[in-house]
């Protein structure tokens, strides 16, 4: 089971081919739009019935995203857990509930955003593979809660700080939400008060789909704890280069993208070209949307070419640089090919995939998710100018290379079955 929302669906496509490949029956819980994705992946698409399915924008009520875009940082993140994840989670675990009566389930691989995993595994007895599609949202003592963005601290200090932003989150961010998690959890015959949404922690398997060395470290990591590498899809996917395919043959290519949540071009495509514009590159932008969105990108400079979409495998082979809001799946693909990047994100789990790619040596962050052209510019000359950003990245792809990817999480999901 999937959240609907293509850059939690795009790891487990990988997962979902290589088991179908090994023989096993793979069923997939996932929203509309991502029918012919799940499909492709050999596995059998099951529909929504009783959870909230947001895969399409126009699935979504206007009012919902209206509230959403007025809000920012932790007030975002707030709506969002209880807009998307824990107000649908009671319907999303019925779904499963129904599907695994119609035909039991010997595993779960469900993701970690989506509480009803743990839930299904409680009323099922079955084990289940908890599919991190971010970063790691587990406890450790020498973190703060996950949304804060801060760096890791293991010493005295900052273990105090750490357990008193937990009992501050759990119980004053987040107490309504932790209310409603536990009405839920009744109303599926579960007894309340079981761990928050980011405490929850499978026992039998957790699935982190970048390398060790991408994460804080963590002196506590739960043994169970298996970094895959980038989980990515097929570098063949079917492709029709534009015209202007051949420009970037004979240039320095600067990416960039603001994925397929919040792509609003204002904040970071239009600034980014209008930062570049004289710059001896040549830039690629991706809208991401389904409506391609290129009329808000004109008019365009010179050095620019602009796509809705374009897919990875075919262009990061020829790209220098990537300029994102930092996405986690496009930058684990980023850095599989060894890019640095430029980051500059603030919704979602973006902040704190930007501090993490930081603190790797491989990116600046920009700390904002409006950057001024002026600050993009001097960010873009620095990583290109200075080897040391390339080296680091291209440390994070040979160790990405050596994960396993998509083979060594099927390996253990097979390993837990076998037990």
């Amino acid at each position: 089971m999937s959240v609907p929302v293509f850059g939690h669906v795009k790891p487990m496509l990988a997962i979902s081919r290589e088991l179908v490949r090994r023989g096993h029956r793979v069923r997939w819980l996932a929203g509309a739009a991502f029918r012919e994705r799940v499909e492709g992946s050999g596995a059998s698409f099951c529909a929504f019935e009783d959870g909230f399915d947001y895969s399409r924008p126009d699935l979504v009520p206007d009012h919902l995203q209206a509230e959403r875009d007025r809000l920012r940082g932790l007030a975002k993140l707030r709506f969002d857990l209880a807009t998307f994840f824990i107000g649908p989670s009671e319907g999303f675990c019925r779904d499963l509930l129904r599907l695994h009566e119609q035909t039991p389930a010997d595993l779960l691989v469900c993701d970690s955003f989506l509480m009803a995993g743990s839930w299904w595994a409680e009323r099922t007895g079955r084990p289940w593979a908890q599919l991190c599609c971010t970063v790691l949202t587990l406890p450790s003592r020498a973190l703060a809660p996950f949304g804060l963005a801060l760096q890791p601290d293991d010493s005295w200090r900052g273990r105090i700080r750490n357990q008193l932003l937990r009992g501050l989150t759990r119980s004053v961010l987040f107490r309504s939400l932790r209310r409603h998690a536990d009405q839920a959890r009744q109303s599926l015959a579960l007894s309340p008060c079981r761990p928050w949404l980011f405490d929850v922690v499978s026992p039998h398997l957790v699935l982190s789909g970048t390398v060790r060395s991408f994460e804080y470290p963590r002196p506590d990591c739960p043994p169970q704890v298996v970094f895959t590498g980038p989980l990515l899809e097929n570098n063949d996917e079917a492709f029709t280069p534009p015209a202007w395919w051949g420009d970037l043959d004979h240039a320095t290519v600067v990416h960039v993208t603001q994925g397929t949540i919040s792509n609003d071009s204002a904040q970071l495509l239009r600034p980014t070209l209008e930062a570049l514009a004289d710059e001896p590159v040549l830039v690629v932008a991706c809208t991401g949307r389904i409506d391609e969105g290129l009329e808000a990108l004109s008019p365009l400079p010179a050095n620019a070419r602009v796509a809705s979409y374009v897919p990875y495998g075919a262009l990061l082979p020829k790209t220098s640089l990537v300029v994102t809001n930092g996405g986690f799946q496009g930058v684990q693909a980023v850095l599989s090919h060894g890019i640095p990047m430029v980051t500059a994100g603030e919704s979602e789990d973006k902040p704190e995939v930007c501090a993490r790619l930081q603190r790797t040596g491989a990116s600046i962050d920009l700390g904002t998710a409006h950057p001024a052209p002026a600050a993009i510019r001097a960010a873009v000359r620095r990583v290109l100018d200075e080897p040391d950003f390339r080296a680091a990245a291209n440390a994070l792809a040979r160790e990405a290379a050596d994960a396993g990817g998509a083979l060594g999480a099927a390996d253990a999901i097979e390993a837990v079955l076998q037990r």
